[in-house]
């Protein structure tokens, strides 16, 4: 597994966490950076904090993009692993420049694959398309 992908997965981690607990992701990733270091573990990979900062910043317009490419379903009812998933896919098609989009939903179906149901990562990858169609169509 890649330096990004693991960053990808600790993502998910913080977004899950903080979604489950109701309480902001900056409080979160506080949280887990102090007992990274507590526990004397390796700092939080950069690239996880710009993920969860970048979504936190953003979540707004990222929520907004996949419920227009998720018919008939809001994202308040899916399932919080999907939801996050899709949180990091949407954030690197729609605001992180360095990510091929291919990259993002390659990673995003991935992580659905492993972390998820059966049916999730044909439900992600063609909500992600979707994010992707409209952002270039827009």
């Amino acid at each position: 597994m890649s330096a990004r992908s693991k960053a990808r997965k600790r993502a998910l981690d913080i977004l899950f966490e903080a979604d489950s607990k109701a309480v902001p992701l900056a409080s979160v990733t506080a949280d887990t950076i102090r007992r990274r270091e507590a526990a004397g573990d390796p700092p939080l990979n950069s690239h996880t904090v710009a993920l969860v900062e970048g979504i936190a910043a953003n979540q707004a317009a990222i929520d907004s993009a996949i419920e227009a490419s998720a018919e008939g379903w809001t994202v308040a009812r899916m399932p919080a692993v999907d939801r996050a998933i899709l949180r990091i896919g949407a954030y690197e098609i729609l605001f992180a420049e360095d990510v091929p989009t291919a990259v993002a939903i390659s990673e995003a179906v991935e992580l659905a694959t492993s972390l998820s149901t059966d049916e999730s990562p044909t439900f992600v990858n063609g909500v992600l398309s979707g994010v992707d169609k409209a952002r270039v169509e827009g």
